[in-house]
């Protein structure tokens, strides 16, 4: 049940499992950028659309057999973020997230779950995950926090990569994780690829976003690669189909006699 459930809160709550993957540096040489306000207040830049509807394809490879799945994602800028999966053309889950946290189900198993945001947290081991930077994930923007003086910034042809200077640390219920964080964007500032290693390079994640597309004033990725490294490995991709800006009904309730899944 928990692997449908977490592709219907999007990729970020596919993280069951912890995460590890390997950090790639861009082909290039690196050249340190001395002023760099300009860089931080561009990959900082808040979102100002007011909803979004996304048609995408999720496909799951984790060493079961999980089929294709159709998603429909509408997105009210800070508000919510609802989804709703098919799956060879028979609705199979369906979930929202909202600043005040997670709720999905799912038909297989019939169960459900209710969560505040500190889920996320326990599953990536950081303190930052919110409504806000599930939303910024889902869009290719950058959903980690960032101090400027945490960070060095370089130039190279490809575009800027942003590496912490130091491991960052986030705690979640007591618990102290810290990581290294390396960011790459193109010249146009568009996010490309986040790494996250965790400070015993046993966890680690990586998340890609690839062949951006102008749609009215926003720029948005058509494709999302999270590859994930633990104790197994598991890659998920999200294939955004169509992009558009129209208003839709976004119902959720859970259906009778389904069963209330804890998390742990």
């Amino acid at each position: 049940m928990k692997n449908y459930i977490l592709i219907l809160m999007t990729a970020v709550l596919l993280l069951s499992c912890k995460a590890k993957t390997a950090t790639n540096n861009p082909i290039g040489t690196d050249n340190a950028i001395a002023a760099n306000a300009t860089f931080f207040n561009k990959i900082k830049e808040k979102s100002n659309f007011q909803q979004l509807k996304i048609n995408s394809r999720v496909i799951v490879e984790n060493g079961t057999f999980i089929p294709t799945l159709d998603a429909t994602i509408y997105i009210e800028n800070g508000q919510k973020v609802w989804m709703n999966m098919i799956a060879i053309f028979l609705n199979v889950g369906r979930g929202i997230a909202t600043p005040e946290g997670i709720k999905g189900y799912e038909k297989w198993n019939k169960t459900y779950i209710e969560s505040d945001f500190s889920y996320l947290n326990k599953l990536l081991n950081v303190n930052f995950i919110d409504y806000s930077s599930l939303q910024n994930l889902l869009l290719g923007k950058t959903f980690i926090p960032i101090n400027e003086k945490d960070f060095l910034v370089t130039k190279n042809a490809q575009g800027y990569r942003l590496i912490s200077s130091k491991n960052l640390t986030f705690t979640n219920n007591g618990q102290v994780s810290e990581y290294s964080v390396a960011m790459d964007f193109s010249n146009d500032f568009n996010l490309m690829q986040v790494n996250l290693v965790d400070k015993n390079k046993t966890n680690e994640l990586e998340i890609s976003y690839l062949n951006w597309t102008g749609f009215e004033e926003m720029m948005l990725p058509k494709n999302v690669k999270i590859i994930i490294k633990g104790t197994k490995t598991s890659q998920i991709l999200l294939e955004n189909t169509r992009f558009e800006s129209s208003k839709m009904d976004t119902p959720y309730s859970v259906p009778n006699n389904y069963t209330k899944t804890e998390i742990r």
